[in-house]
């Protein structure tokens, strides 16, 4: 018996990487800025919202991890494959456009969370966009992840910062559990947009090729599917210690909009120094090591779709477009940063609800391709997890009409 543990411990650390860094980059600027914003506007309203997105994001999670290590295809090339390369083609024209502006608004957490201290971000965007450049093309799969690694170690710093704020733990813990839904467009924008960062479309991308990239397979499968749901608990803590944060040093104080993750950091100054450093600490890191995550993972979606050599293992001769659509994402990402007067905070908030608006279409296909005995064999989902895909989908779907309806009823009045 110990040696059959030792042997499942063992497995375990040989497979962690994939899901426990897909889950937790969850939180990059962008995601910091939509849970910052719903605890500085709605105080500890939106927390109920953190269960099911955990249910969610495993499901999917799961579903992604167990296609890589039975199939050893990434997403895109079974969605190519099942599909047709139309139907590829528009989803990854869609996920490029999200991801694009995901970039960006991490190259705006780099930027803004040293400017804070006086940095100018003329200097620390091109050194990051280097750094994260470096990273990728002259590193090896397991250099990259080792590094990732220690990157999730520092998401901490919210959990710290949001205990030295001293929030209502009492109410934090009612509305954890008590679903409040507010029928207004502003309430379920964010709601959308809370979705769309916590389940972001392109984490399943990242996440299949990553496990296929790994070498994970159906034989080391039940550690690496611990390791996915670990990654997803984790993620969904952060979450909520930056919703109580923001809740209790800015809510609690005056409700509003704030500007930018930033603005949330500056909301936490009043309430002692090391909070306010150890949020910055966290933007910073996240923004960083997101920055380097969304190019990589639209690099792998759209080779894998279009049949084009992918991955960090090989060399740039090997995969070309692999590594200049790597490189053009973080130009651009990092170069529209430095524009005057570019509407990023408008952008962020888009990125995440667009995020939102095309999960439900890939979860479709996703969850078609996984039911399909002749890919997945004894490997298809059971009922409650095909349960859970269909009602998220079914859901998603309900909330961008009923968004789309109210604002509609809106401008006509």
């Amino acid at each position: 018996m110990f040696k059959r543990l030792k042997y499942h411990i063992a497995v375990f650390f040989s497979v962690i990487g994939p899901g426990f860094i897909t889950a937790v980059v969850d939180n990059d600027a962008g995601g910091i800025f939509t849970y910052s914003q719903a605890g500085a506007k709605y105080g500890y309203l939106p927390l109920w919202t953190l269960l099911p997105i955990m249910a969610l994001l495993i499901v999917t999670q799961e579903m992604c991890s167990r296609m890589g290590a039975v199939t050893g295809k990434g997403l895109s090339d079974l969605i190519r494959e099942e599909f047709g390369l139309r139907t590829t083609f528009f989803v990854m024209m869609a996920l490029i456009a999200a991801n694009l502006t995901n970039v960006m608004a991490n190259f705006a957490g780099i930027a803004s969370s040293l400017e804070l201290f006086g940095i100018s971000r003329y200097i620390t965007v091109p050194i990051g966009a280097l750094i994260v450049w470096m990273l990728v093309v002259k590193g090896t799969y397991a250099s990259v992840e080792r590094i990732f690694l220690f990157a999730t170690a520092i998401y901490i710093c919210y959990i710290v910062s949001g205990v030295m704020v001293k929030p209502d733990w009492k109410e934090a813990a009612l509305y954890s559990v008590k679903p409040v839904l507010l029928f207004e467009p502003a309430y379920i924008t964010l709601l959308i947009g809370m979705v769309g960062t916590s389940v972001a479309p392109w984490m399943q991308f990242y996440l299949q090729a990553a496990i296929v990239e790994k070498g994970v397979s159906a034989k080391e499968y039940a550690e690496s599917r611990i390791e996915v749901i670990v990654g997803c608990v984790v993620m969904t803590v952060i979450a909520f210690f930056i919703i109580v944060a923001c809740a209790g040093a800015i809510w609690s104080v005056a409700p509003r909009d704030i500007k930018d993750s930033t603005d949330a950091a500056l909301g936490l100054k009043p309430f002692g120094e090391y909070a306010y450093l150890l949020f910055c600490a966290g933007l910073l890191n996240a923004s960083l090591f997101a920055a380097c995550i969304l190019p990589l993972s639209t690099a792998y979606t759209v080779c894998e779709g279009l049949g084009f050599e992918s991955g960090v293992n090989k060399q740039w001769n090997e995969a070309p477009v692999f590594y200049w659509l790597f490189t053009l994402l973080i130009v651009i990402g990092g170069g529209v940063i430095l524009i005057p007067g570019f509407p990023l905070v408008r952008m962020i908030l888009l990125s995440q609800v667009l995020n939102g608006v095309l999960l439900p279409f890939v979860l479709i296909y996703m969850t078609i391709i996984v039911n399909r005995k002749t890919i997945m064999r004894d490997w298809t989902n059971s009922r409650a997890y095909n349960a859970v895909a269909w009602t998220a989908v079914a859901i998603m779907i309900g909330l961008t009409v009923a968004l789309v309806g109210i604002s509609l009823r809106d401008i006509s009045g």
